[in-house]
């Protein structure tokens, strides 16, 4: 019997170092958390996959989720980690405003490397609700002035759990969906759209 191949849809994380999106991919990927004390640093690109199941008709999707590893703390991250994605998420720590004031800036490289990609906003560390220093006015203003470029918000908590898998869940959704919309535009017959040349007639005539 042949195997159904299930469609494999890239999403980046992006942000600054500390931000949280090393904890994000270990809780998609082993849903665990570990402290900072207890962190090894590690330099070098990591992915995992984990399948979803979407639409009315519970259709397959297998999200790639890709990590910088702690790249960005030694080189810009190239343009290869932004090839083929279909989503990226903007993460920053709601206790941490740097990484809030630095979004535009990656914002700007998925823009400029990535330009089908859905943008999404992630606001980590939702746990430390008294801490929090980034408020939803302010995120809703960053949204507002990217006029229209963001897709989603969320917020989570890589400490609890809370909101991750809710967020991944629903970007696999969307990305399924627009996937599918731009394959099935591409499948249409070129001669849908092309026109046609009049014809013209032949005046010549004979004596």
């Amino acid at each position: 019997m042949a195997t159904v191949k299930i469609p494999s849809q890239k999403v980046i994380l992006c942000g600054e170092y500390g931000a949280g999106k090393s904890s994000l991919f270990r809780r998609f990927a082993m849903d665990t958390f570990v402290s900072a004390s207890d962190r090894r640093s590690t330099l070098g690109l990591d992915q995992f996959e984990k399948v979803y199941r979407v639409g009315p008709e519970d259709r397959q999707i297998k999200l790639q989720l890709w990590d910088t590893g702690g790249l960005e703390r030694v080189a810009s991250v190239t343009s290869s980690y932004f090839k083929f994605s279909e989503a990226a998420v903007l993460v920053f720590a709601l206790d941490n405003v740097d990484s809030f004031n630095a979004l535009s800036q990656h914002l700007l490289e998925i823009v400029s490397h990535a330009e089908h990609a859905k943008i999404y906003v992630c606001g980590n560390k939702a746990d430390l609700r008294h801490e929090a220093v980034v408020s939803d006015e302010d995120i809703q203003m960053f949204c507002e002035q990217c006029h229209n470029v963001i897709t989603g918000i969320f917020k989570t908590s890589c400490r609890t759990g809370e909101g991750v898998h809710e967020m991944f869940a629903e970007i696999s959704r969307q990305v399924s969906s627009s996937s599918r919309s731009r394959k099935e535009l591409e499948r249409l017959d070129d001669r849908s759209f092309r026109v046609e040349a009049p014809v013209v007639e032949d005046e010549s005539c004979s004596c």
